[in-house]
């Protein structure tokens, strides 16, 4: 996610970061967020569903946080890690803050990862005193899938700037790097088009620009900050598919690739993450309001027995 490119860069966190797997993670944020889609990567909605984590008897639930607990209660320590920082790579503006100050329980079953126009920790970004505050979380050394439904539902936040993203990186990326490691991004949305989200693959000769993937847009002018909406990948050997509230609107498997390697046979972790500017949407202007909040109801994943 390095970027000349205006789309997908390594996310690099501030350079104050531990030499740990836990900085290398901060050198990434949704890599899936700052690439340009391939021309021609828009897909339809394809009339069939996905399979739904409920659908069947024989799916076993591998992971889920249904974030209960009491309001202002941080998030399950043991199953995700608070990142913190800045990232110079995207340019974008926000510091990620650790315990429940820009994530927290709501007392109703839902994650808030909330964005503010604030600085109260005199945080210092790469381009001086941080303007904007919010939370990045990932489930590294606790959780990792090969294979499975992977899915959240979940309300995304509007606005110029504002950048959400539910996604996952290759569990080897202390050792592979990125994009080596490999990059699904199964949602993300850039402020000024309310109504699509992007599924996107990244790894080796298709990072950046060059991901590999496709757009969802809403029917009917609607907005997905309007309401809750179901984001998932069923995910295969050989074989990943995008959903929306179960509409499947792009598959991949290696022939996609133009020859490239498929690094998607391999554990991966979650994140989750609420960016503010950035290359890809631009910077909040006059027309952005704070706080936004990105509300999550569960993060689930599957398997087929």
């Amino acid at each position: 996610m390095t970027v000349p490119s205006p789309h997908h860069a390594v996310r690099r966190l501030s350079k104050r970061r531990r030499a740990t797997l836990y900085a290398a993670l901060s050198l990434l944020c949704c890599s899936v967020a700052m690439t340009a889609l391939p021309a021609g990567a828009s897909a339809a909605p394809d009339p069939h569903t996905a399979a739904s984590s409920t659908d069947s008897r024989a799916a076993a639930v591998a992971f889920e946080d249904g974030f209960d607990g009491p309001a202002g209660s941080a998030v399950d320590g043991g199953k995700w890690l608070t990142e913190t920082g800045d990232n110079v790579n995207n340019h974008e503006r926000q510091y990620y803050t650790a315990g429940n100050s820009n994530a927290a329980l709501d007392g109703q079953g839902n994650l808030v990862i909330t964005a503010r126009k604030e600085n109260p920790g005199n945080y210092q970004c790469w381009y001086g005193a941080c303007e904007y505050t919010s939370s990045r979380l990932n489930t590294s050394g606790k959780f990792t899938a090969k294979y499975g439904h992977v899915e959240s539902r979940m309300k995304i936040p509007r606005g110029q700037g504002i950048w959400p993203a539910f996604w996952m990186l290759g569990a080897d990326i202390g050792d592979v790097g990125w994009p080596n490691s490999g990059e699904i991004d199964i949602m993300e949305n850039v402020g000024k088009e309310p109504g699509t989200v992007h599924g996107t693959l990244h790894g080796p000769g298709y990072s950046g620009e060059g991901g590999i993937g496709a757009g969802y847009t809403l029917p009917g002018g609607a907005a997905f900050a309007d309401d809750f909406h179901t984001f998932a990948v069923d995910w295969a050997p050989d074989s990943i598919t995008w959903s929306v509230d179960g509409t499947v609107y792009q598959t991949r498997t290696p022939a996609d690739l133009n020859g490239n390697t498929w690094v998607f046979d391999k554990p991966f972790f979650i994140i989750l993450n609420l960016a503010v500017g950035g290359y890809w949407p631009g910077d909040p202007d006059g027309s952005t309001t704070f706080p936004q909040e990105l509300v999550v109801d569960y993060v689930r994943v599957t398997t087929s027995d």
